[in-house]
C-alpha cells in the first residue's frame, strides 16, 4: 500500500494545482463588437492615411514604421526589418496556451489612381528604373489598418487571452520587383518570421469586389499558383519591304502566342481543374518598316494541380521551340513561380465557418464558393503552418459586384463601411483559436 500511497502525492497535487488555476472565460461576441466599434473611427483613419501614402513592394518604409509604433504603443514586442520592411508584433496573453498568426500585405502597386476620392494617392516610386504613379489599387492599405485594429482590440484584452497572437505584416506580396530573388511572404519566412514563437494555424482575409459584409472561401485549392513565363525569340533583322531576306520574329510571335492560346485549350481537361495561360506583353520593334532582330513575352500561367502545371510548363517549351524553330528563329522559355497555390487546411476551414459567422452572420458566409485563379503569396506562409484564408466582399452598397471595379484597377476602392468587419474576424479567428485545449 505504501508505494500506491506515494505514487497519488503527486497526482493529487497536480489535480489540486489545476483546479485552483484560474481558467479564462470566453470573451463574448458582443464584447468584441463592442471593443471593434469604439476603435473603428481610427481604423477608418489609418486606412486612408495609408491610401494617402502608398509605397510598392520591399519599399514601405513609412507604412512599416507606422506600423511599429502602433504595435510598440500597445506594449507588444516588435521585429521590424524582417525580409526589408516588414513587421511583426507579437502579443503574449496573460497564461500559456496556443500560439496564432493573422497576417496583413503592406505593398501597393505601380497603378495611376483614378477613384477620385479626397485621400486618393498622388504618390509615385521606382518601379524598373522607372518613376511610376502608386496607389493602394488591390486594398492593402485596408488589410494593414484592419490588422492594426485587431491588434489593439486584442491588446486591451490581454489579461483575459491565453497563448500568444503573431501579428505578421507583409511587405512585397504583389511578387518580387525586378531584380528580388524572394517575394515578400517566401523572404519573411527565410529569415525566420513564424520561427520564435512558432504559430499551429495563420489566417489572413483579402478585399474583393463582392457584396459589402459577406465573406467567402473554400477548403482546398482556393486561390490559384501563379507563374511568370518570360520568351525571348532571335531572328535576323531586314527590311519590311523584303521579309525573306531576314527571319520574322513578328511573324513567330504571333504563331506563338496562338500555340499557347490552343495548349490551353485543346489539352487541359476544363472539367478538372482551371488553367489560364496567358501571354500579356510582346515587345519589339523600333519602326513600322524594319522587322526587328528580337522579339520579348511575357504572360502568366495560373493552376491548381501541381503535376498538371508541370505537365503543360514541358509541352509549352517544346511547342514554342518548335514553333520558333518552324520559323528560322530561336526562342527561350523560362518560368518562375511567384505564388503557390492557396491551400486551406480543410479541418481549419471547417472550424472557421462558425467564427466568420459570430463575426458575420452565418447568412453571411458561403465557406464553400468556387476557386479564382487570382494568386496570393499566403500560400508560402500555408506551406509551412496550416492556415486558411478567405474574401471580404468590399462594393460599393448598391453596386452589382460584377461591374465593380476589380483589384489593380484605377478605379478600385474599398466600402469603408466592411472595416469593423475584418476587424472582427481577425480578432474574433485569434481568441477562438486560442480557447480550444492543447492537444
Amino acid at each position: 500500500m505504501t508505494p500506491m500511497r506515494r505514487s497519488l502525492i503527486p497526482l493529487a497535487t497536480a489535480l489540486a494545482v489545476l483546479a485552483a488555476t484560474p481558467v479564462a472565460a470566453q470573451i463574448s461576441g458582443a464584447t468584441v463588437a463592442e471593443a471593434v466599434a469604439a476603435i473603428t473611427p481610427k481604423v477608418v483613419d489609418w486606412r486612408r492615411d495609408l491610401h494617402r501614402h502608398p509605397e510598392l513592394g520591399f519599399a514601405e518604409t513609412r507604412t512599416a514604421a507606422v506600423v511599429a509604433a502602433h504595435l510598440r504603443g500597445l506594449g507588444l514586442e516588435v521585429r521590424e526589418g524582417v525580409a526589408k520592411t516588414g513587421v511583426i508584433g507579437v502579443l503574449r496573453g496573460t497564461r500559456p496556451g496556443r500560439v496564432v498568426a493573422l497576417r496583413a500585405d503592406m505593398d501597393a502597386l505601380p497603378v495611376l489612381e483614378a477613384t477620385g476620392l479626397p485621400f486618393a494617392s498622388t504618390a509615385t516610386g521606382t518601379y524598373m528604373g522607372q518613376t511610376v504613379p502608386v496607389a493602394h489599387a488591390c486594398g492593402h492599405d485596408a488589410h494593414v489598418a484592419m490588422l492594426m485594429g485587431a491588434a489593439e482590440v486584442l491588446a486591451g484584452m490581454r489579461d483575459q487571452i491565453s497563448g500568444t497572437i503573431v501579428f505578421v505584416f507583409q511587405p512585397a506580396e504583389e511578387g518580387a520587383p525586378p531584380g528580388e530573388p524572394l517575394g515578400g511572404a517566401a523572404l519573411m519566412l527565410a529569415e525566420g518570421a513564424l520561427d520564435d514563437p512558432a504559430p499551429e494555424a495563420i489566417f489572413g482575409l483579402h478585399v474583393v469586389p463582392g457584396r459589402p459584409g459577406t465573406i467567402f472561401y473554400r477548403p482546398q485549392g482556393f486561390m490559384a499558383a501563379s507563374d511568370r513565363v518570360d520568351i525571348r525569340l532571335t531572328g535576323r533583322q531586314t527590311h519590311g519591304a523584303w521579309p525573306w531576306k531576314g527571319v520574322d520574329v513578328i511573324a513567330a510571335a504571333a504563331a506563338v502566342v496562338q500555340t499557347i492560346n490552343t495548349l490551353t485549350a485543346r489539352t487541359i481537361d476544363p472539367t478538372t481543374t482551371p488553367t489560364v495561360f496567358t501571354i500579356a506583353t510582346l515587345d519589339a520593334g523600333v519602326r513600322y518598316n524594319i522587322i526587328p532582330a528580337e522579339a520579348t513575352l511575357s504572360g502568366t500561367l495560373r493552376t491548381f494541380d501541381t503535376a498538371q502545371r508541370d505537365a503543360l510548363v514541358a509541352r509549352a517549351e517544346t511547342a514554342i521551340d518548335h514553333v520558333a524553330h518552324a520559323h528560322g528563329a530561336g526562342a527561350e522559355f523560362s518560368v518562375r513561380q511567384n505564388a503557390a497555390l492557396v491551400f486551406n487546411d480543410p479541418a481549419l476551414s471547417a472550424w472557421l465557418a462558425p467564427v466568420l459567422g459570430e463575426a458575420a452572420g452565418a447568412e453571411n458566409v458561403n465557406p464553400a464558393t468556387p476557386p479564382t485563379t487570382v494568386a496570393e503569396d499566403f500560400s508560402y506562409f500555408q506551406q509551412r503552418t496550416p492556415g486558411v484564408f478567405y474574401h471580404l466582399g468590399a462594393s460599393a452598397d448598391g453596386v452589382d459586384p460584377a461591374t465593380s471595379p476589380p483589384n489593380h484597377s484605377p478605379e478600385f476602392d474599398v466600402n469603408e463601411a466592411v472595416l469593423p468587419l475584418g476587424v472582427r474576424a481577425h480578432v474574433l479567428t485569434a481568441l477562438r483559436y486560442l480557447e480550444q485545449p492543447r492537444s
